[in-house]
């Protein structure tokens, strides 16, 4: 355990990595992370499996067998991605234990395909919880329309939910309410709100990349005035979700679930791999530092922070109005807050239905190459 790495846990930052593979699994390196990097959490997208599945590394045997079946390249998939995260589950098992379920939580995304089919959605994540059956597994879902009454509807049956791609404050603040939602359906249906977890993943390095690049193309005279608002929106972004979320957290709403032993849905800081390599590589970790969030990173963002992260203590309580602030002054320069965040999640949900598709695609060849020859 590194000092910068435990600096940051012990201000309430859970350090999750964002990666998975059956290599990191069957090697002992995502144990070494746990033992050693103070690692509490993983997380998974379709990007993350179709680079894991396609380099071949520790599926061939799996794949031999799926392939021997005849089952369809759509099952196959499920097979070898479910297997993944549940093996991962259990290594974390421990730490979802001695967290009371808040930490040692693997996640899984639905088929992003579904991603605006609200019942699709609800079935899948029924569908994936029963395959991985694991406590500490959540099952993510998008924060688009469709998937906001995903996301009580699932809540609702007792499941724990990984709520992905939110990059609006308008759309957080959604989500906060359809967990809320969720949560007083499942009191109602009797459940025991302790057992009902879930993270809220806003994400940040793409609202930089898309703000600085409406930036770099405004006229001399505009873009010399934002000089000093570029790598500026992700930030004050991310800060002012954190503003909303202790609003929701101290309104009576909220309290009354939190004394039926409801609990707090966590801000989760994805994309923190930093795009602009202008930029401090650990930034969106040492700026995105307060009580009770988690920061998913990926391998490289983990061994910067580890390497020399300077842990300053709590960066976003106190921050708000300078957030506004910078929101309010690209805005003044004709770029619209609303017209980014529809973007990228427009973005986000095609670059994950892409990801997908080329898995599909990469397994449906090994499983014709492995298939058993005709006599």
């Amino acid at each position: 355990m590194t000092d910068a790495l435990k600096r940051l846990s012990d201000e309430g930052v859970a350090i999750w990595l964002d990666d998975l593979s059956r290599k990191r699994i069957t090697s002992g390196a995502l144990g070494e992370l746990l033992d050693e990097q103070h690692v509490v959490g993983v997380t998974t997208n379709p990007t993350i499996f179709q680079k894991a599945i396609s380099s071949g590394d520790g599926y061939g045997e799996q794949l031999a067998d799926l392939a021997a079946r005849g089952v369809t390249v759509e099952e196959a998939v499920r097979m070898i991605t479910t297997a993944d995260v549940r093996d991962a589950c259990d290594i974390l098992r421990p730490l979802y234990d001695s967290t009371g379920g808040q930490d040692g939580r693997v996640s899984i995304e639905v088929d992003p395909r579904l991603a605006h089919n609200t019942a699709a959605t609800v079935a899948e994540a029924k569908q994936l919880a029963w395959l991985v059956d694991r406590p500490n597994a959540l099952i993510k879902i998008p924060a688009t329309r469709g998937g906001l009454p995903a996301i009580t509807e699932t809540i609702a049956t007792g499941i724990s939910v990984n709520v992905t791609l939110i990059f609006s404050l308008e759309r957080y603040r959604e989500v906060m309410d359809a967990y809320q939602a969720g949560l007083e359906q499942a009191d109602a249906k009797g459940l025991d709100l302790s057992s009902i977890h879930s993270v809220a993943s806003f994400f940040v390095s793409r609202v930089d990349t898309e703000f600085d690049k409406r930036i770099d193309a405004l006229g001399d005279d505009a873009a010399e005035a934002a000089k000093g608002l570029k790598s500026k929106a992700a930030l004050a972004n991310a800060r002012l979700a954190y503003e909303a979320y202790e609003e929701v957290t101290a309104a009576d709403r909220w309290k009354a679930l939190a004394l039926r032993g409801a609990n707090a849905q966590r801000p989760l800081w994805a994309s923190t791999g930093v795009k602009d390599p202008a930029l401090p590589d650990t930034l969106y970790v040492t700026e995105l530092v307060a009580p009770n969030t988690v920061n998913t990173m990926p391998e490289a963002t983990l061994e910067a922070t580890d390497d020399h992260g300077e842990i300053t203590g709590d960066t976003v309580r106190g921050s708000y109005a300078g957030a506004r602030a910078d929101l309010e002054a690209l805005a003044k320069l004709g770029i619209s807050y609303d017209d980014v965040v529809q973007v990228l999640e427009d973005e986000g949900v095609d670059k994950f239905e892409k990801s997908w598709m080329d898995l599909l695609s990469s397994t449906e060849a090994e499983l014709k190459r492995l298939a058993p020859k005709e006599a």
